[in-house]
């Protein structure tokens, strides 16, 4: 059966196209009745050998004026979808096509709608990708502009606070570097897991000393403390987890109150491993719970100077081990990041 089929898919390919140079499908249609209709007249004249002339006239006439008129109906999809997509070549995205039609035209206009939904979206996301990038870049940017300026002009010395101020806006460029090329990876799906087995408490003390220096250099004196088993292990790649973990422990010193407390803690269980980030800041609101793990969002929480990427890259590392992560508990007097990854492998 499916030999015949592409057997008849292929006769179907290679029969001819007389309608082809007709430009109106509503003319094509007209001519399509229109030689159904001379058919049977024809096959009327060979059985009697004699038609109506004014009969067959009248008759060819309507056949003709109630074909256009059915087929504007028929083919006003098909315009409007020409008319939109000249619209969106021009860059406007917002135009839709009217898709009441239960046929093969409406499905298509319904799937036009849904093309034109997404590529608006899209082009929506570029836009605000290159509006928050260029703010991003712009800030330390700035300020790294501005203290080469005064040691230039001789306003301030190279003195070691002068050079750690331009370490740290080096190191805010190459931060947002390295999170858009891995957003940019995340888009085209080019990473993926190299998942073992690791000791949960080295990878978590590895974490926190690093997010330790980085407040240090900061200025914020967060103190950080961890719980964890010392038999503790974790299904995980050991490279991206160490991401998350960096990510939401930074973002809990930032967000917090200078000299305040971020704590640590991390259970495993047989088939999942839970890590919960806690910090002392004004927390998340319930509405902004979900928002903050999108790209550039930072909720409405105070402080900050972080890019707005970091929470979206640990969404994803955390849904391509085939865990979850979320914002829980109160919507105020403090945040906490909880993160469940399953131990058992896929």
């Amino acid at each position: 059966m499916r030999k015949l089929r592409g057997w008849a898919a292929a006769v179907w390919d290679v029969l001819p196209r007389p309608l082809d140079p007709v430009r109106s499908i509503k003319l094509k249609l007209g001519l399509l009745v229109l030689g159904a209709v001379t058919v049977a007249m024809a096959f009327f004249w060979w059985q009697i050998e004699w038609i109506p002339p004014r009969t067959t006239i009248t008759a060819l006439l309507g056949v003709l004026i109630a074909s256009q008129l059915i087929a504007h109906g028929m083919t006003k999809p098909l315009r409007d979808m020409t008319s939109a997509a000249r619209s969106m070549a021009a860059g406007d995205y917002q135009r839709r096509v009217r898709a009441t039609s239960k046929d093969e035209v409406g499905q298509l206009a319904a799937a036009f709608n849904q093309m034109a939904a997404e590529l608006g979206a899209a082009d929506q996301q570029r836009r605000e990708l290159i509006a928050n990038v260029s703010h991003e870049l712009r800030t330390p940017i700035t300020a790294l502009r501005a203290v080469l300026e005064n040691v230039v002009d001789g306003v301030t010395q190279p003195d070691s606070a002068t050079m750690r101020t331009a370490l740290a806006q080096t190191e805010r460029l190459g931060v947002l570097i390295t999170e858009l090329l891995d957003l940019s990876r995340i888009d085209a799906g080019a990473l993926t897991l190299d998942r073992e087995h690791w000791p949960l408490a080295p990878i978590l003390a590895q974490a926190v000393a690093e997010t330790e220096v980085m407040t240090a250099v900061a200025g914020r004196g967060v103190r950080f403390s961890m719980s964890v088993e010392p038999d503790a292990v974790v299904l995980a790649d050991q490279v991206r987890l160490h991401q998350v973990l960096v990510n939401l422990l930074d973002n809990a010193a930032r967000h917090g109150p200078p000299g305040g407390r971020v704590w640590i803690s991390a259970t495993s269980e047989p088939e999942s491993t839970v890590i919960e980030v806690r910090d002392e800041g004004p927390g998340i609101p319930v509405a902004e719970r979900d928002r903050v793990f999108e790209r550039f969002t930072r909720g409405e929480r105070a402080g900050g100077g972080g890019t707005g990427l970091g929470l979206a890259i640990a969404r994803w590392v955390v849904d391509l081990h085939g865990g979850t992560i979320a914002a829980v508990g109160p919507g105020s007097g403090g945040c906490r990041i909880r993160v469940m990854l399953p131990n058992l492998a896929d």
